[in-house]
């Protein structure tokens, strides 16, 4: 009966209390921001980014105006400088130019200031050559009372040649007989006066000199007039 009594008194308390709702409760903002609010908002942020922008872009203009005469002048000066150094180079090349040619002038004045002389002097040269050679091998091999004043004549005039012709040499003036080596013709320094058949000799040998040539410091002052092998 006890038991009862509580179980009953239980059940009524449990009846009489309150339920709380589990129910998740809904909050409302403070306020919200009409769309057309945060358009202009947002509008305007992007008109003052806007104008910050050609702020900037002027005074970069600006600036860039302000260095273009300084960077101009300093191209300018340095246009001028690789013209003056152009100008320079090639005028150094010149000058440089003209002392060569101005030596080498002057080395061939020198080295050919005698040669009207040298040409005057080879007819000389070849009349005391004539002289010698007039004088036979057999005499001179072969002295005697009756030849020695020829003989001594010959070898004091051979002595004479050989003297001459040392100084000139000194000078530049050298004698040549192509036809004591058998040269080959060579039209730059020999003379072809004829042409002849020689047995055991080459086709444009030369065999014989009828008159010496000479040279001038290397260049021909007159060439040798000789005669030529032709067997064809």
């Amino acid at each position: 009966m006890i038991q009862r009594t509580l179980l009953r008194h239980s059940m009524r308390l449990a009846h009489s209390t309150p339920r709380t709702s589990l129910a998740r409760p809904q909050f409302r903002p403070a306020f919200s921001r009409p769309a057309a609010a945060v358009a202009r908002w947002y509008s305007a942020e992007s008109e003052a980014k806007s104008e910050e922008a050609k702020k900037d872009d002027v005074k970069k203009e600006e600036d860039k105006s302000a260095e273009d005469p300084a960077k101009k002048e300093l191209e300018a000066k340095n246009k001028e400088i690789i013209e003056l150094k152009d100008r320079y180079l090639r005028s150094v090349a010149e000058f440089r130019n003209l002392q060569e040619r101005t030596k080498r002038d002057m080395q061939s004045a020198k080295d050919f200031a005698i040669q009207k002389f040298a040409k005057d002097l080879v007819e000389s040269i070849d009349n005391l050559d004539r002289a010698l050679s007039i004088v036979p091998a057999e005499t001179l091999s072969a002295p005697s009372e009756n030849n020695k004043d020829l003989i001594a004549l010959h070898d004091g005039l051979k002595m004479t040649e050989g003297i001459l012709m040392s100084t000139l040499k000194k000078h530049g003036l050298e004698r040549f007989d192509p036809s004591v080596e058998g040269e080959k013709f060579n039209p730059n320094e020999h003379e072809a006066t004829f042409m002849t058949p020689v047995q055991g000799k080459e086709d444009n040998t030369v065999f014989m000199t009828q008159q010496k040539g000479f040279k001038l410091n290397g260049r021909v002052l007159r060439a040798a007039k000789v005669g030529v092998v032709k067997n064809a």
